[in-house]
């Protein structure tokens, strides 16, 4: 394996806890209720856009908010003010991660990360964290003209390192990256913790189900494959 991309939130890191407290402060600044972490934690995924829809959808159906009375754009901009404020003060390396990234890089695989979160939020924890110096290209959701599913953004990766999908495996927690590595054309890994919507990520049949980072780069390193196609093996 050349090129290994992976997802952020709920992959390397946990940061459901700093997104929910900045949704949740926009909520309260809109004149809306809080909503539990877990309901902030089940639409983490698509972006902080379609995280704050999400919550406003949900408003609007608890008859708490009439949706034609929320400017997207005004709430979208009271979020990142607090996001700004949030994001890396909770962030959380899952076990593994670390020493996972460690042991591909300095068998000199090569990483990217690819997120559908904005890309100065990305960098930002990916910097918090330590992470940072793994990854030369970080791809966030408005980095390029698509974000996840959409295969550009690790086709982007593919071509700037020179690197056949053949010799690529993209690593994530949601049926999302499942969907992006396949159009892809890489391998589609995933671990099994994260976010997805609350739903296991076996029912998205990756081809390579891992406990944790650190186990990818012990599978990378004894020359395992677990290709597209390959049926999606117990957790290793």
């Amino acid at each position: 394996m050349q090129l290994i991309t992976f997802d952020l939130d709920g992959t390397m890191v946990d940061t459901a806890a700093e997104i929910a407290e900045a949704a949740n402060r926009t909520l309260v600044e809109i004149g809306l209720p809080r909503r539990t972490p877990g309901e902030v934690t089940q639409l983490i995924g698509h972006g902080t856009r379609e995280l704050m829809k999400g919550l406003l959808q949900k408003a609007h159906d608890a008859g708490e908010a009439s949706l034609a009375s929320r400017d997207t754009e005004l709430v979208m901009q009271a979020f990142e003010r607090h996001y700004h404020d949030t994001t890396g003060t909770d962030s959380r390396l899952y076990p593994g991660c670390l020493d996972g990234l460690e042991i591909l890089y300095r068998a000199g695989v090569q990483l990217a990360c690819v997120t559908n979160k904005e890309l100065r939020f990305a960098q930002r924890v990916l910097e918090v964290t330590g992470l940072a110096r793994y990854f030369p290209i970080v791809i966030g959701g408005d980095s390029l003209v698509q974000k996840k599913p959409h295969p550009l953004v690790i086709q982007y990766c593919l071509d700037a390192l020179n690197v056949h999908q053949s010799k690529a495996a993209h690593v994530g927690d949601s049926s999302i990256d499942i969907e992006t590595a396949r159009r892809a054309g890489v391998a589609a890994w995933a671990v099994p913790y994260g976010y997805n919507g609350g739903q296991p990520i076996e029912h998205a049949r990756p081809d390579g189900l891992f406990a944790n980072i650190a186990r990818i780069a012990d599978h990378v390193l004894c020359g395992g494959a677990l290709r597209p196609g390959a049926a999606a093996p117990l957790t290793i």
